[in-house]
């Protein structure tokens, strides 16, 4: 249910300064460290706290010494309230176990720490963020050496450390940033300017800039704005103006989503409602935007409107199997359409699907395997580039798309008139811990004696991320949120809008029985 607030700005003054006290001065037990599938994440206060860094920090610390892990680890944040605080006290704690750290002076997207790992400048990171979520929330991320989200294995060992010291903070050694620094531990470093010249021999910003398409880019107030202006003075992009450089760790000014919550989700039409019109209005022939910490992406067009993110990386993924070939496979998580399946098979390259979460295509993307790999909630990157999710690479590919063939629009319409139109939908379903553990305790088993759905023949069903049934020009997934009290639902048919109406119904009947 849509709220009637959605795409209005919100009237709720958000008091930055009593978000601080809640980091700093929780009333209560601080939760568990618990990773999602990147990071660890919670409301100001109980959720996440000072001390929750602190012993993540130290967690990482005890981590690299055990493991003689070297190097320097690259420490920062975006732009949300408690992000600097977060990397300085994480900073702290590393150099007060004698660990070396960089700390650069600004705010710093998601897909730079990657790429400053890659480039061997690092050798991991700790990210203070909570990527699009709404400003009352925060996180903390940390990529090992090969740039990308922690794996299982270490992220368990990170939580079980930081879980000790949540019960004995006097295990948290640390130091103030002036010793630190007095004492060679702590460093600044320059994260801009390499990242902006590299992606110069990932994307055509020639031809973007021959073609002179007008274009709107909006950073969503976040990490990417001092990146995007480099961009555009670097690559000479006169046509691209950066329409809204406001900087507030309130996000007031983000339109309400959904659900009458701030979030900067940039696959949104109500957070993005603001950049849909200038292109609606014949204004700009593109508009692109990235979240707070830029590892999503979103794009409107002139003739397409917003577009999905499902519809954006189906036409990159053509467009990269046609033009820029590395690697022979597009990665997709379960959840993604399938329609990327029809086109790697016509592009006569491979289709490899993986559980939700970024970090199952970091070893693919290492490898140099993925042409493309991404995920229906707007994350992708390419092999050769960075092992996070990259929201300023996608907007400048689809930037360079669109300069080279046309309306994102029209192109995915060509694709639909070529393999089949997908009817798409997810829905989130309340739920409590106990539906929850019952999902996640589903096998494939216990659906031998499933053989049809909505008049179509199971072909398949897997269970490593949920339950997720396979049919002949269908599918259905349903899986627990790994933060969020919600179950997942989500289907996709290539044989109406009606015909997925009766996989829903049909579907969510079969998992609640």
């Amino acid at each position: 249910m849509v709220s009637e607030l959605a795409g209005t700005l919100t009237k709720e003054k958000i008091d930055i300064a009593s978000l601080k006290e809640a980091f700093l001065h929780p009333k209560g037990e601080p939760a568990p460290v618990k990773f999602g599938t990147s990071g660890h994440r919670g409301a100001l206060g109980t959720g996440f706290c000072a001390l929750h860094a602190k012993a993540i920090a130290q967690a990482v610390a005890r981590l690299h010494k055990e493991r003689n892990i070297a190097g320097p680890i690259l420490v920062g944040g975006d732009t949300r309230v408690v992000s600097q605080d977060t990397a300085a006290l994480c900073a702290q704690v590393l150099a007060g176990n004698g660990l070396p750290v960089i700390l650069p002076d600004m705010a710093v997207p998601t897909p730079v720490f990657s790429y400053e790992i890659l480039s061997g400048r690092a050798c991991a990171s700790l990210n203070g963020t909570a990527s699009h979520n709404p400003p009352q929330d925060m996180g903390l991320k940390y990529n090992p050496s090969n740039g990308g989200p922690a794996d299982a294995e270490l992220t368990a060992c990170i939580e079980k450390y930081a879980n000790e010291c949540l019960k004995d903070p006097s295990q948290i050694k640390e130091i103030s940033l002036d010793e630190a620094r007095q004492q060679g531990l702590v460093r600044g470093a320059d994260v801009l300017n390499p990242y902006v010249t590299a992606l110069g021999k990932i994307i055509d910003f020639k031809a973007i800039k021959k073609a002179g398409l007008k274009a709107a880019i909006h950073p969503l107030g976040g990490a990417s704005l001092k990146f995007y202006e480099a961009i555009k003075e670097r690559y000479g992009l006169d046509n691209l103006e950066i329409v809204d450089k406001t900087i507030d760790p309130s996000f007031s000014f983000i339109p309400l989503d959904h659900d009458g919550k701030i979030r900067m989700d940039p696959s949104s039409q109500y957070p993005m409602s603001p950049l849909i019109k200038l292109v609606e209005s014949g204004k700009y022939d593109f508009a692109g935007a990235s979240d707070p910490d830029a590892d999503r992406f979103g794009c409107a067009t002139k003739k397409g409107g917003l577009i999905s993110p499902n519809h954006a990386l189906c036409v990159m993924a053509d467009y990269l199997l046609k033009n820029r070939r590395e690697g022979n496979t597009i990665g997709r998580t379960l959840g993604t359409t399938a329609l990327l399946d029809r086109i790697a098979l016509a592009n006569q390259a491979k289709l490899e699907e993986v559980n939700v979460g970024f970090k199952y295509f970091v070893r693919g993307l290492v490898r140099r395997k993925y042409v493309l790999a991404g995920e229906e909630s707007a994350g992708m990157s390419l092999s050769g580039w960075t092992t996070e999710k990259d929201g300023i690479l996608a907007v400048c590919l689809l930037l360079e798309i669109m300069s080279k063939q046309g309306d994102i629009a029209d192109q995915y319409k060509e694709l639909t008139r070529l393999y089949g139109t997908p009817c798409y939908t997810r829905i989130d379903v309340p739920t409590d811990d106990v539906a929850k553990q019952k999902i996640k305790a589903l096998k494939k088993e216990d659906f031998s004696n499933l053989y049809t759905v909505a008049g179509e023949r199971v072909t398949g069903v897997r269970d490593t991320d949920g339950i997720k049934v396979y049919l002949q020009s269908s599918w259905f997934l349903v899986r627990p949120s790994g933060t969020e009290n919600i179950l997942k639902f989500y289907a996709e048919s290539f044989l109406g809008e009606k015909h997925l109406a009766r996989i829903i119904e049909e579907g969510q009947k079969i998992i609640n029985a």
